[in-house]
């Protein structure tokens, strides 16, 4: 039988590890080891929330407060996941996967793949693709969804989130602008769920010096910007229609760093940034699987190159848990 030590034994090395695959396959490793353990996990469904395109458990562009898994206290569970976002000109895929551990710990690992099509051919790189690993921890630190549902109390969680930007031929562009390619957001977040009302409500503030969630590098200190954090207002709501669907919203503030910079090197506004948002409906047919539609809006990206269209179009995730 495995036991909690020894999924921690497995973990000693995790942020050790020399490439993203490498973490992805150990982490399924420990989660599918504990499975033989503790196959009978006990969450409600969709309490435990889906995985965000950054890897932590949450809405699908916002983390929340609750730890990912079906994992209970005394419990150790696991996710993995595959996204597909898609909008007027730009592609996104995303794979990752979680560790839940007690229902107070959670260590997450996702590789995100930004297919920059005609914006990319429009900068002279067609075929253009720009990769992030990113790499998170998140600590339950007061507080319990489900067995606080009946109090005014949230469940409140710290996270971290370590981004590194793969070198790309926008390297040369990213350091004309004064941006880093690798950063750490760090996050609180608090989410209170109302089981009588149907009803979840999460707010997260990030501090980030991301640009483009880090797609776009970190910071910009072209033209003076300050290189230092930001802070970033993220909101989600979610009602749920009966115990295996759920369907909501969520905003998440994005900071402009980059437009000033952008007009200092004679782009006028074309690298201005605006705020995500989208509605979405999730879908749990068993607590070992969830599927998640949404209508996202990302507003402009890069908006030299794509004669500032909003970037909206359509959010696609599986997810395996236990």
């Amino acid at each position: 039988m495995f036991t909690l030590d020894y999924i921690r034994i497995l973990l000693g090395d995790f942020f050790f590890m020399k490439t993203p695959f490498e973490i992805l396959i150990t982490a399924l490793s420990a989660a599918l080891l504990c499975t033989g353990a503790q196959a009978d996990t006990g969450k409600l469904l969709l309490t435990g929330g889906v995985s965000t395109i950054e890897g932590a458990a949450g809405g699908g562009l916002s983390p929340w407060a609750v730890i990912g898994s079906n994992a209970t206290e005394g419990e150790t569970g696991g996710s993995a996941y595959l996204t597909n976002v898609g909008t007027r000109d730009y592609g996104l895929n995303v794979y990752g996967a979680a560790l839940g551990i007690d229902d107070r710990f959670e260590l997450s690992i996702a590789q995100q793949d930004l297919n920059t099509r005609g914006t990319g051919s429009a900068l002279g790189l067609p075929g253009l693709h720009l990769k992030q690993t990113i790499v998170g921890a998140k600590v339950r630190l007061l507080g319990d969804a489900v067995l606080d549902s009946d109090s005014f109390m949230p469940q409140v969680a710290a996270g971290v989130q370590f981004k590194q930007l793969g070198s790309t031929g926008l390297d040369a562009t990213l350091d004309a602008l004064g941006a880093k390619r690798s950063g750490a957001d760090v996050y609180l977040s608090a989410t209170k769920l109302l089981l009588r009302q149907s009803l979840l409500l999460s707010g997260t503030v990030r501090a980030t010096k991301a640009n483009q969630n880090g797609l776009l590098g970190f910071g910009a200190t072209l033209g003076g910007n300050e290189g230092g954090y930001r802070l970033q207002p993220e909101l989600s709501v979610a009602y749920l229609l009966g115990k295996s669907v759920a369907v909501g919203a969520e905003y998440r503030v994005m900071r402009n760093r980059l437009e000033n910079a952008g007009r200092a090197a004679g782009l006028g506004s074309g690298l201005r940034a605006s705020d995500w948002k989208d509605v979405f409906i999730a879908w749990a047919p068993s607590k070992h699987f969830s599927l998640t539609l949404a209508y996202v809006d990302l507003g402009v990206i890069v908006p030299a190159t794509t004669a500032s269209r909003k970037q909206t179009g359509y959010y696609l995730s599986a997810q395996a848990s236990f």
